[in-house]
């Protein structure tokens, strides 16, 4: 290659560039493409969304929309030098999200617009009208619609941006062949094996390889890969080659992306080429070639015969269940965490875990998943946990029982299954609260039974009762006593007293305490409002716990009785007893299993917040009704 100029021509062109910095800041530029408008059912499209010299505060919104579903999301940015006719270099900061879609349904449709939120104002891309038919379209021009007709893409680098690019992982690619006519760059696409199982991972590895200087990669348009369920693997955010040598020619080899395939179907699958548009060179000596990558083909063989009942076809690889139960002995009213963790390798995000069951009396809420996958270079492998809130119902001693899970082993070519342990749940009665009673009871039951536990005997025994007499001779009748008459009207004038008085006194206590009554329903009613300040804010359990206190204070204010040690039978039972309405009584249950639920369960949506909110005002509302 020749060279033009000298070394401290080309430095002194550098610091030029560095001089003229300050000069780059221009309007920001924000819009969205697609690279095509019309599309199948089962088709993927891209979405592009490019924000162009944007301060690093500013945060962008991309399109959400229930006519399609999001597959994949990646960031990437990239800065750019342009110099033209002798003038000021023109430096731009260039950040693109690429979205890889599909539609959920036959139709037209738009995909709203992006929006970009910097220094209090906010901007709005154009929205992006799009037909989707039934099946499969087929392959389309690439087109950008709904963005900037007529503009270069700004944008020249890599489109995903995930974790830092390390040392090559040790897979055995294939020795690529040198293709006729661009021998000095192409590219190539390899797998790690191309025989495997249905759910068995292969690894997909695009490779640039390259006699010339590389100056970035632009728009890499990776395989179209249907009949798979894919995972990003490795996708570097800078170019870093190796040397590598390929029929006695040195080359240097870059790593495009590294991706893991599992097939959901077998037969022989075909993986399209890949495509990216690459620049060579630096600056005015710098041009942009495009290259296309070999196809692929995969052998799936089905899974073999005597597979276990259900088995699915995520169910592959080497897999270990467990179990994780946060106490095995609780009070009654107190939750129980139950973890159902599987780990290994294979399909980590699409495999589904055996469902935690128990007894009636154990009541078990819905779960929350999540997923931590281990850094693999090569494999994919971590743990998928499913974490279930459980409610005891009533003491007693009870069991969780055996959760098994059968998976398919392609390294040893065997079935196999999972399993954990029966674990033994022992509820106890909590301190000074009644003890969960069978439904079937009555409330009078349910009462007795509650008051009965509070009848505790001294360490003495109940005394016996002791008759002593005390003779006297006759005496003078008691009517010829002087003091007979006033004896006797004493008591009467005494009992008109106490009578009067009794009765002034009980008003002034019932007064009172229908004034205590009072007051402790505006205290409740005080304390929803302090929830609803909580509603919108992160931390759900406040909220809940606010909601909680809210309803106990007011129940306990109309029902004039404490009601916070008991169970929901319990409270229902004495609801009822008290005369309250069945319509009212589900309102005061489903308040307080919702506080429950938000309170050990990890919250709910702001939405379910807004409806147990209005719910408690409505039982303080109508009261009685």
């Amino acid at each position: 290659m020749r060279r033009t100029g000298s070394g401290r021509t080309a430095l002194l062109a550098v610091l030029a560039l560095l001089a003229t910095a300050p000069a780059w800041a221009a309007d920001i530029e924000f819009y969205q493409t697609v690279d095509r408008n019309e599309v199948g059912t089962t088709d993927t499209f891209t979405l592009t969304v490019v924000v162009v010299d944007a301060p690093s505060n500013a945060q962008v919104r991309l399109p959400e929309s229930d006519d399609f579903e999001v597959l994949s999301s990646s960031r990437g940015s990239q800065r750019s030098i342009s110099l033209s006719g002798g003038g000021p270099a023109v430096i731009q900061d260039v950040t693109r999200h690429v979205l890889m879609l599909r539609a959920v349904r036959a139709g037209r449709f738009t995909i709203p617009p992006a929006t970009l939120n910097v220094g209090g104002r906010t901007l709005r891309t154009d929205s992006i009208p799009m037909t989707a038919r039934e099946g499969r379209v087929g392959n389309a021009p690439q087109a950008q619609q709904g963005g900037r007709p007529g503009l270069p893409d700004p944008f020249r680098n890599f489109r995903n941006m995930p974790d830092p690019f390390g040392d090559e992982p040790d897979v055995q690619d294939d020795e690529p062949v040198i293709p006729r006519g661009d021998s000095d760059l192409f590219l190539r696409a390899s797998l790690d094996r191309d025989d495997l199982y249905v759910g068995e991972q292969a690894t997909l590895s695009l490779y640039i390889y390259s006699r010339v200087d590389l100056s970035s990669v632009d728009a890499v348009t990776m395989p179209k890969l249907e009949g798979f369920w894919t995972e990003e693997v490795e996708s570097p955010t800078q170019l870093t080659g190796e040397q590598k040598v390929v029929d006695g020619i040195p080359y240097r080899a870059y790593l495009l992306r590294r991706r893991a395939l599992f097939p959901v179907k077998s037969g022989t699958l075909a993986i399209t080429p890949a495509e990216a548009d690459i620049t060579t060179g630096f600056l005015f000596a710098g041009h942009r070639v495009h290259r296309v990558s070999n196809g692929l083909k995969v052998k799936v063989r089905p899974l073999p015969p005597g597979a276990p009942p259900n088995i699915s076809n995520a169910n592959v690889g080497s897999w270990r269940l467990s179990l994780d139960v946060s106490q095995t002995r609780v009070e009654l009213g107190q939750p129980i965490t139950v973890k159902v963790i599987l780990e290994g390798v294979g399909n980590v995000k699409n495999v589904t875990p055996p469902k935690l069951t128990g007894p009636a009396a154990l009541k078990i809420y819905e779960p929350s998943t999540t997923d931590k996958l281990t850094p693999n270079r090569n494999r994919i492998q971590g743990r998928r946990v499913v974490e279930y809130l459980v409610m005891p119902q009533r003491t007693g001693t009870f069991t969780l029982p055996t959760l098994e899970f059968p998976f398919f082993d392609p390294t040893r070519r065997q079935y196999d299954v999972a399993r954990t342990d029966p674990v033994t749940v022992t509820v106890e009665a909590g301190a000074g609260g009644v003890s969960s009673l069978p439904s079937s009871m009555t409330p009078a039951q349910v009462a007795d039974a509650a008051n009965e536990q509070k009848n505790v005997l001294t360490a003495g025994g109940l005394r016996p009762v002791r008759n002593s007499a005390h003779f006297v001779g006759p005496s003078q009748p008691v009517w010829m006593r002087p003091f007979f008459v006033v004896g006797v009207l004493a008591p009467l004038g005494l009992l008109a007293g106490v009578a009067v008085i009794g009765g002034m006194r009980g008003r002034l206590a019932t007064r009172s305490q229908a004034g205590r009554g009072r007051q402790q329903a505006k205290a409740a009613r005080k304390r929803l409002a302090e929830a609803e300040k909580l509603k919108a804010g992160a931390d759900a359990g406040a909220f809940y716990v606010e909601v909680e206190k809210a309803m106990v204070g007011f129940l306990e204010a109309q029902l004039g009785t404490p009601v916070g040690g008991l169970t929901r039978e319990a409270l229902g039972a004495k609801l009822a007893a008290s005369g309250v309405g069945e319509e009212a009584r589900t309102r005061v249950l489903f308040v307080l299993e919702a506080c429950d639920l938000g309170r050990y369960g990890g919250g709910v949506e702001p939405g379910e917040r807004r409806k147990v909110l209005a719910t408690a005002a409505a039982v303080m509302e109508g009261w009685g009704g």
